[in-house]
């Protein structure tokens, strides 16, 4: 019976592979990698930035800890004097969630002074003290003088804007309730300390 079709084929593709063998050499070397633990990893695959089509909120998110919210007002007490006329130091209140680096940069951005080192203390009743030592290129009496000087200019400037609107500041006292009208007052309120406890209060 002669072969048939299939398999003439299979034995013309054996006949084949068997010449490349010959041609080749028997022992073919394959090239192997060196391994050298036992653990295999997923390689690390490249990781593209985001770079998104639309905005995923129509209004950005405000950075409710800026720097007149870090810095609420210098302390004024004797052992804060004590403390810039000895280690060249100012002492201020803080927010309670700003971390030294931020309080820096909020010293830096508010009074345009280098801070050499910062260290923090929360008190008894929950308030943050920052204790900012400066540079020694700063001095910091005047640096403290400058701010008191601008503090008693920025109030004066704040007491005629009232004014202008129909609204007056009067002394803190129990007849009147403390309604602070606008945010940048009480912004410049909280930042400085005002040792004559003016309030913003309707006419």
């Amino acid at each position: 019976m002669p072969p048939t079709s299939k398999k003439t084929g299979k034995a013309v593709a054996k006949a084949v592979e068997a010449k490349k063998k010959l041609a080749k050499g028997q022992h073919i070397v394959r090239k192997k990698n060196m391994r050298t633990s036992v653990h295999f990893y997923r390689p690390r695959t490249l990781k593209l930035a985001r770079s998104p089509k639309f905005p995923r909120k129509a209004v950005p998110k405000r950075n409710k800890l800026d720097s007149f919210s870090i810095i609420k007002h210098p302390l004024t007490t004797e052992s804060a004097m004590k403390k810039i006329e000895d280690t060249n130091t100012l002492v201020f209140i803080v927010d309670v969630k700003a971390n030294k680096h931020q309080i820096k940069s909020a010293v830096n951005k508010l009074y345009n002074i280098e801070a050499q080192k910062v260290n923090t203390l929360i008190t008894p009743d929950h308030t943050k003290k920052a204790y900012v030592r400066l540079a020694a290129d700063y001095d910091a009496l005047d640096v403290a003088n400058k701010i008191g000087s601008d503090l008693s200019t920025r109030v004066a400037a704040w007491r005629s804007v009232a004014l202008f609107h129909g609204v007056e500041l009067r002394r803190a006292d129990p007849a009147y309730p403390s309604e602070l009208l606008c945010r940048t007052t009480d912004n410049l309120l909280r930042q400085f300390d005002i040792d004559d406890g003016d309030v913003l209060v309707s006419v």
